[in-house]
C-alpha cells in the first residue's frame, strides 16, 4: 500500500502551530459577534449571554462609591457622560471581543478589547476624553495606541481634559478637585513600597500611586531606591484625582504623567 503524501501547505501549518506551542503563543480566536444587552458604566458592559465584560486599558469615572458594607450612587464628574457615550456606541449592538494575555479579572469579568465593526471602543472612549489610560500588565497590547488616543483628547480639551492646562494646583487643593483631571504640584514627604505598589506620601494626605507592574516603564533607580529618588523632592504630575480610604490620590500609569521639578 502506498503511503499518502502530506501536502506541503499542511506541513507549513503544522510547523507554525508547533512553533507557537513552543513559544507559548496561543492565537486568540475572535468569537462570533454577540449583542450588548446593557451598559453598566463607561468601561463595563453586559452581553446577551449574561457575560460581564470590562474594557482593557482604560478607566472611567465611578458612578458609585463604597460605603460601609455596600455601594451608594455618587457619580464623579463625567461618570454619567462616559456611560451615556458608551451606550451610544454599543448598547443593543453586535460587538466582537479580542482577548489579551489575562482573560479575567479578580471579579470574574472578561477582560477584552471591544469592537463594533472595525472600531475599537476602548480607544474611542480615550480619544473622546471619557476615559483615562489604565495600563495593567500583562494586558498591554495596545498601550501605544491608547497613549496616542489620550494625547489627542488632552490636546483638544475633550471631556475629562477640559481646562486641565488652565493652571497647576497644590496638594492642599486636591480635595476640592475630586473626580477631575488636574495638574498637581506636591512635595514628597516619604515613600512606601509593598508587593503591589509604590506610594509617594505628600502633604495634606495626598498620595501618588504607581503599581509595581508599571514600574518597569520608569527608571530602574526608582525600584531600587524610591526613598532617595523622591523624598523631599517637589514633583509635578497630572491625572484623575480620586479618594481612597480618606486620602486623595492620583494613580500614575505612565512616566509621562510625573516629573521631578526640584
Amino acid at each position: 500500500m502506498k503511503k499518502k503524501k502530506i501536502p506541503v501547505i499542511a506541513i507549513i501549518f503544522i510547523a507554525i502551530a508547533l512553533l507557537f506551542m513552543k513559544l507559548g503563543i496561543v492565537p486568540q480566536r475572535h468569537p462570533k459577534e454577540v449583542h450588548v444587552s446593557r451598559v453598566i458604566d463607561g468601561d463595563t458592559i453586559e452581553l446577551s449571554n449574561k457575560e460581564i465584560v470590562r474594557y482593557i486599558g482604560i478607566d472611567t469615572p465611578e458612578l458609585r462609591e463604597k460605603k460601609d458594607a455596600g455601594w451608594i450612587y455618587n457619580p464623579r464628574p463625567y461618570a454619567e457622560a462616559a456611560k451615556d457615550f458608551n451606550k451610544r456606541l454599543v448598547e443593543g449592538r453586535l460587538v466582537r471581543l479580542e482577548l489579551d494575555v489575562q482573560k479575567k479579572d479578580k471579579y470574574g469579568r472578561t477582560l477584552a478589547y471591544v469592537y463594533v465593526e472595525d472600531k475599537m471602543i476602548n480607544s474611542e472612549m480615550l480619544k473622546e476624553g471619557y476615559a483615562m489610560i489604565y495600563t495593567y500588565p500583562p494586558n498591554v497590547k495596545y498601550t501605544e495606541e491608547f497613549l496616542a488616543a489620550q494625547k489627542f483628547a488632552r490636546d483638544n480639551n475633550k471631556g475629562l481634559w477640559d481646562r486641565v492646562d488652565d493652571g497647576i494646583i497644590s496638594s492642599f487643593e486636591a480635595r476640592e478637585n475630586m473626580g477631575l483631571v488636574r495638574i498637581v504640584e506636591a512635595e514628597v514627604l516619604s515613600t512606601f513600597i509593598s508587593e503591589r505598589m509604590l506610594i509617594l506620601n505628600c502633604r495634606e494626605n495626598f498620595k501618588i500611586v504607581i503599581f509595581k507592574n508599571n514600574l518597569a516603564y520608569f527608571p530602574a533607580s526608582i525600584s531600587r531606591s524610591p526613598e532617595s529618588y523622591f523624598k523631599h523632592k517637589k514633583v509635578k504630575l497630572y491625572g484623575l484625582i480620586q479618594e481612597y480610604k480618606g486620602a486623595t490620590e492620583i494613580i500614575v500609569q505612565d512616566p509621562s504623567q510625573l516629573e521631578i521639578v526640584e
